[in-house]
């Protein structure tokens, strides 16, 4: 192994354990992911269509995943980055 790979092999992250405080920041992140998918994505109802179509926005399948997807990532983000500073 090299002198290079050492140091990093002692590193450790901090990591947060689940709690309600924790899901309801990603809940509010899926929610905005969603609204900015309802206002972004020209043609949003293209392809299957999701049972509750209504309650979800009229959105397809495959932009409910995508916009999901992108809150997973920006809840991803403000959890850590509210852990990081205290917040959570």
């Amino acid at each position: 192994m090299s002198s290079f790979m050492s140091p990093m092999l002692f590193a450790a992250v901090r990591t947060i354990e689940w709690s309600p405080n924790v899901a309801a920041v990603m809940i509010i992140c899926n929610v905005l992911a969603i609204a900015i998918g309802k206002f972004t994505i020209r043609q949003q109802n293209v392809g299957l269509a999701l049972p509750g179509g209504p309650f979800f926005g009229g959105m397809s399948h495959g932009a409910m995943l995508g916009v999901t997807s992108l809150g997973h990532v920006i809840g991803a983000g403000a959890i850590l980055g509210l852990s990081s500073m205290g917040v959570l």
